[in-house]
């Protein structure tokens, strides 16, 4: 596949210019997804003043605008709780609105074929059996953001919308400004620190910093309404629709290895130009489907489509240290994260400040998706709560570094990991 420069074999050469310096924000978060959003709110609760970009209107990334809506996970599926701190706070925020379905803490770990039968029609109960109660957590999107906007508001977070990070500007090994584009044309924001929550990691990518690159199959979840006996639908459906939020709707993980055609880069336009067009007609063939072979869904529609494509893997830091499989259950002194992995049992990563770091630009730090681990580890670190466990971690150690002056890899990683735990992070 060729890229958009390559198709047209020209090129155009702009003249020298001079960008005006919008803001200097102690802590620039790049990306308002689920880590981008604990990232900022960590920062800012730390004393940090935070702007954040996001290129949609709104934060959740794939939690809200990919309708991947469901917390996988957080324990370790041995009925413990591995996954707190931010993310244990945006589903207490949304439960006193009503917006959240999962096990209470008396079934986790339970083997009750009922049970782990109630869930799975959920979506909460995923891989090979023998299956217990996870705690895995079902939520309705625009409560997520609704929670997120309280949350970034209540912090003192200022978020820029509808804006990209095209460029940051790398001086004496350090970012001294990240050039973005929006409505009012190209600007710079010149922040003392960076956290690239971007998924794609093009922040360090386009400093120089060493990555891998996953090509993937795409996803689009959409939902549909008016869905009639959906106890009795899902006889003999298992994982093609699931229950969510809201009375008559059904949640759709249309998508991935078995549905769609090919594996894409999810960092070329025109690759994702061309998914994105497939996965919509094949969510209309889905639904048409639906509604000629299940009776319950005679009368349902299509009443939102992910406006994301399911992406959860591009490109992967290859930072100070790149955490592999080999390091299922191992301790680190420098840990500030740790997750379940969402289709196995009794198993939990460990993740080390080090993941979060690049090489060698001194006042950048990652979260989320993009984090150094190799394809295997991927699978457990890409989930939503893990993405919130790094992204506060990342937060945290940004404030810490501008308060003390210090780069981010000089920073105390015991008080890091002190002010985490603090903040009901857990790192044991």
């Amino acid at each position: 596949m060729l890229s958009l420069a390559e198709l047209s074999g020209r090129h155009v050469v702009l003249p020298h210019s001079r960008l005006p310096i919008v803001a200097e924000p102690d802590v620039l978060v790049v990306g308002g997804g689920s880590a981008g959003l604990a990232a900022a709110t960590a920062a800012a609760r730390g004393g940090a003043e935070v702007m954040l970009v996001e290129r949609f209107g709104y934060l959740g990334g794939l939690a809200s605008g990919g309708l991947i809506i469901l917390l996988l996970t957080m324990d370790d599926g041995a009925g413990h709780q591995t996954v707190a701190g931010l993310c244990q706070e945006m589903v207490d925020r949304m439960e006193r609105r009503g917006a959240v379905h999962y096990p209470p803490r008396s079934e986790w770990d339970d083997p009750d074929a009922r049970l782990v039968e109630h869930y799975s029609r959920w979506g909460l109960v995923w891989g090979r059996g023998p299956h217990r109660v996870r705690y895995s957590v079902a939520f309705e999107p625009h409560e997520f953001i609704f929670a997120a906007d309280e949350m970034l508001n209540e912090a003192g977070v200022r978020p820029l919308y509808q804006t990209w990070a095209c460029e940051p500007v790398v001086e004496g090994g350090a970012i001294r400004s990240v050039v973005i584009q929006n409505k009012a044309g190209r600007q710079a924001i010149a922040p003392r620190v960076v956290i690239d929550t971007s998924g794609d990691g093009d922040l360090f990518a386009a400093a120089g910093e060493p990555f891998e690159l996953e090509r993937v199959h795409p996803w689009l979840w959409f939902l549909m309404s008016n869905v009639g006996d959906l106890d009795e639908a899902l006889q003999g459906t298992k994982g093609l629709f699931f229950h969510t939020l809201g009375a008559g709707r059904v949640l759709v993980p249309w998508g991935g290895e078995g549905r769609t055609q090919r594996k894409i880069d999810a960092t070329d336009p025109v690759e994702v130009a061309e998914a994105l067009a497939e996965c919509r007609r094949m969510v209309k063939e889905e639904a048409d489907r639906l509604k000629e072979s299940v009776p319950a869904f005679r009368d349902a529609h299509i009443s939102m489509i992910a406006d994301q494509l399911g992406i959860t893997e591009s490109r992967r830091l290859q930072g100070e240290y790149v955490m592999s499989r080999d390091d299922l259950d191992r301790p680190f002194a420098d840990t500030v994260a740790r997750t379940g992995h969402w289709t196995k049992y009794g198993c939990v990563y460990n993740i080390p400040y080090r993941s979060l770091q690049p090489k060698g630009v001194t006042n950048l730090l990652t979260a989320g998706r993009c984090i150094s681990v190799d394809h295997r580890v991927h699978h457990a670190t890409k989930e939503i709560p893990a993405c919130m466990a790094t992204g506060e971690a990342a937060g945290t150690a940004a404030a810490m570094a501008v308060q003390a002056g210090r780069g981010v890899k000089e920073i105390d990683v015991a008080g890091l990991q002190r002010r985490l735990r603090e903040q009901g992070a857990m790192l044991e």
